[in-house]
């Protein structure tokens, strides 16, 4: 089958520029302003909240049930996200190899992709050790301190974003 071309090369290459908007690049005082305005995100804090969520977590499944098995079980399967998260954290921000790279923007992806590797292996580890680690463990308390603890990620997002809109 032929191919059919265009025979107005010119006014095709036109239409694209006019969909276009125009490019301006910041000044130094303008991109200093932008800076000032985006929210700073910090890992540790990150971490140190899905602890304090963890924590509490651990506090109420007490209140509520009074069964040390499901309170260990829910604080172990917050600790399969927070120790992890930790270690991600220290490895990208503290480590010598992130001290080492800081400037080099290839080594810093590729420093993210291993010590996103080493958080996923170590809390699959965690997962699997489980029923060792915690006697009489309780499968839906591990759940539930996992799965809140992991929203922690989003509900931080979302804060963010909501203080981003208002510094507006």
């Amino acid at each position: 089958m032929p191919t059919v071309e265009s025979t107005d090369q010119a006014s095709g290459s036109r239409d694209v520029e006019a969909n276009e908007p125009d490019f301006k690049p910041l000044t130094p005082e303008e991109a200093a302003q932008w800076r000032a305005r985006q929210p700073v995100l910090s890992v540790w804090r990150l971490v140190g909240v899905q602890l304090l969520v963890g924590l509490l977590l651990g506090g109420l499944s007490w209140l509520l049930t009074q069964r040390a098995q499901v309170v260990w079980s829910v604080l172990y399967g917050s600790a399969a996200v927070v120790v992890p998260s930790a270690l991600m954290a220290y490895g990208l921000t503290a480590s010598a190899w992130s001290r080492l790279m800081s400037g080099v923007a290839q080594a810093a992806f590729v420093g993210l992709l291993f010590w996103e590797g080493v958080k996923v292996l170590l809390a699959v580890a965690m997962l699997w050790l489980a029923p060792q680690v915690v006697p009489g463990l309780s499968w839906l308390g591990l759940l539930l301190g996992l799965v809140v603890t992991l929203k922690v990620y989003w509900a931080g997002f979302w804060i963010q974003s909501r203080r981003s809109v208002k510094n507006v």
